[in-house]
């Protein structure tokens, strides 16, 4: 009697066989490469399900090694007291390095102070001639993330943008929240937490503003949901680019003496808990607080009550995602998912002990 023989080479000449096409075009299809019309991708597909061919993991791995090492560039802000937030990417980052590190992948990491322009643009000079095999990076510039853009296009090499997109342009590879709808889903949630009569207050607290798209969108966002749904509410906006907490407690000191009836704060980024701390200190109980990204600070003031919500979109499983996506690219030529968003989650005090970034 005949053995079967469903995997490895035999198994791909067979297919190529029974679909009456070149052991080349069967290996396209496998590793999901371009060059194939649908109607013979589909015929292939069909005949792979019905032999229930699984791919020769030890002669993947053997070609693999024979390509050397693949390196994969990051770019995002440094950790620190001030940026906590970028602590959970670079956690998924490092998980990702770990599971794909014995496939001779090599993670190079670029870091910038997102509060110096200067500090952004050096690095990307340093990572537009680094060479590497693919690129995972926050634009947090746009106009020199837009220069490194089209020097990775034209060099062929694939990246993704994290956690945010570019303002006005339209770049076809994103990991991240949909960050208009975030701003939309925040004014929901203070649309039930306040009275006809009462103002909300949107801050934005960022060395950077004006290039900022991720603190602009999530305005707008918020800004759209009240006039989609035409509430009578005023809608007032505080910007500051002193992110220490004695400017901003001069700020809203300012603010609240002339503008009365605030039922409800948006702070549009993880810095939250500073407002959080002056309204504390301020005993002021009577404002809904809302802000975003679940870090220390920001947790502690949750669990206390002063933060009423925490708007999460995922930053570990953005980094680790990230990764993984070029990894699959370079390594098993599977297309770059386009937009891949992530979940918006609402956090409380009486949940946040069961979410993981």
């Amino acid at each position: 009697m005949k053995k079967e023989n469903n995997k490895g080479s035999a198994g791909v000449k067979e297919i190529a066989r029974l679909a009456n096409v070149s052991i080349a075009t069967v290996d396209r299809v496998i590793h999901k490469r371009d060059g194939v019309s649908e109607k013979t991708k589909a015929r292939i597909q069909a005949i792979i399900e019905k032999l229930n061919y699984q791919p020769n993991i030890l002669a993947q791995r053997l070609a693999l090694a024979s390509r050397g090492i693949i390196r994969i560039a990051v770019l995002i802000p440094n950790v620190s007291e001030e940026t906590e937030f970028w602590q959970a990417p670079l956690d998924g980052i490092v998980q990702a390095e770990n599971e794909i590190k014995q496939y001779a992948v090599h993670i190079e990491r670029y870091f910038f102070d997102q509060n110096d322009h200067q500090s952004f643009s050096k690095q990307v000079k340093k990572l537009s001639k680094s060479q590497a095999d693919g690129i995972l990076f926050a634009p947090t510039f746009s106009e020199e993330s837009i220069a490194l853009i089209n020097i990775l296009e034209k060099a062929g090499t694939p990246y993704m943008l994290i956690n945010s997109e570019i303002a006005g342009y339209d770049c076809p590879y994103y990991i991240g929240p949909d960050i208009f709808h975030s701003g939309y889903l925040a004014a929901q949630l203070i649309d039930y937490c306040i009275a006809d009569h009462q103002q909300v207050l949107i801050v934005n607290i960022s060395g950077e503003i004006d290039n900022n798209y991720a603190i602009l969108r999530k305005e707008e966002g918020c800004k759209t949901y009240f006039k989609n749904h035409r509430l009578p509410n005023n809608i007032i906006s505080l910007n500051t680019t002193q992110t220490d907490y004695a400017s901003i407690a001069r700020k809203m000191d300012r603010l609240l003496k002339t503008q009365k009836d605030i039922g409800a704060i948006l702070v549009t980024n993880s810095r939250v808990s500073i407002v959080a701390k002056y309204l504390e200190n301020a005993k002021l109980d009577n404002i809904t607080l809302f802000g975003y990204d679940f870090v220390k600070d920001n947790v502690t003031y949750l669990k206390k009550g002063i933060i009423d919500f925490l708007i999460c979109e995922k930053p570990q499983e953005q980094g680790y995602r990230g990764i993984m996506t070029l990894f699959q690219h370079l390594v098993y030529s599977n297309p770059i998912e386009k937009k891949y968003l992530m979940p918006i989650d609402i956090i409380t005090k009486e949940n946040y002990q069961f979410y993981r970034n």
